[in-house]
């Protein structure tokens, strides 16, 4: 019986939440373990674009656990959730230290194109430097989203979008392919096989976000979605 860790953080999470209810439909409870890293509010930044939903409207990861019967356990630190299971999800941390990366399978979901698009913000990096749109299944090792691709799916562009569609859309599809993690290792998916590989980026400053937004048409026209 194969069994899951859960990193998340100890503090209401969307992500952790539509990812759980999710894997609930495959997984028993007892097939599933929470481990809670504490969590640090970022500093508020002047942003214009909110790419992803608002995580902390949520149910918190221990009420979800009480709920459903799910081993649930806060933790200090990475280096204090054990070592044994078969897999273990990211779906909220920071930074793993490279003794947890080494001894455990880590699979994460990166909303960018890798190796093309890495770091942080990559949806909005994505538009600004005309690179295609997707979501990236990958092994977590001590490089910041260059690990072991598992499978990439791309997030179809309409001329029809606002910013705000095609958000919604890219977050969708990553919360897909993160709670079907299990079938993509069984069937990898990867169309970017070969792509450059581009260097790790920062948030995306309000100045650049606005550079980013004024090329939003031409990216719709770039990489709108044709049947093939």
């Amino acid at each position: 019986m194969e069994t899951i860790g859960i990193i998340t953080y100890h503090y209401p999470h969307l992500k952790t939440e539509q990812v759980l209810l999710n894997l609930l439909n495959k997984y028993s409870p007892a097939q599933l373990k929470i481990y809670a890293l504490p969590f640090v509010p970022r500093r508020d930044r002047n942003i214009q674009i909110n790419h992803r939903p608002d995580q902390s409207v949520s149910v918190a990861p221990e009420v979800m656990a009480k709920a459903h019967d799910i081993s649930y356990t806060p933790v200090a630190h990475d280096y204090d959730i054990p070592d044994g299971l078969d897999y273990y999800l990211i779906l909220g941390a920071g930074i793993l230290s490279e003794a947890f990366v080494k001894n455990k399978k880590t699979v994460n979901c990166h909303p960018g194109v890798i190796p093309a698009v890495r770091g942080l913000d990559a949806f909005k990096w994505s538009i600004l430097e005309m690179q295609p749109l997707g979501v990236s299944l990958h092994f977590i090792d001590e490089r910041v989203d260059a690990g072991e691709v598992i499978s990439i799916i791309p997030t179809n562009v309409y001329l029809t979008d606002t910013m705000e569609t095609l958000c919604r859309r890219h977050y969708e599809n990553e919360i897909f392919i993160i709670s079907n993690f299990d079938r993509y290792l069984e069937h990898p998916t990867n169309i970017f096989e070969g792509i450059a590989e581009g260097q790790p980026h920062r948030r995306m400053d309000a100045t650049t976000e606005a550079v980013m937004t004024g090329k939003f048409e031409e990216y719709k026209q770039k990489f709108q979605y044709s049947a093939r």
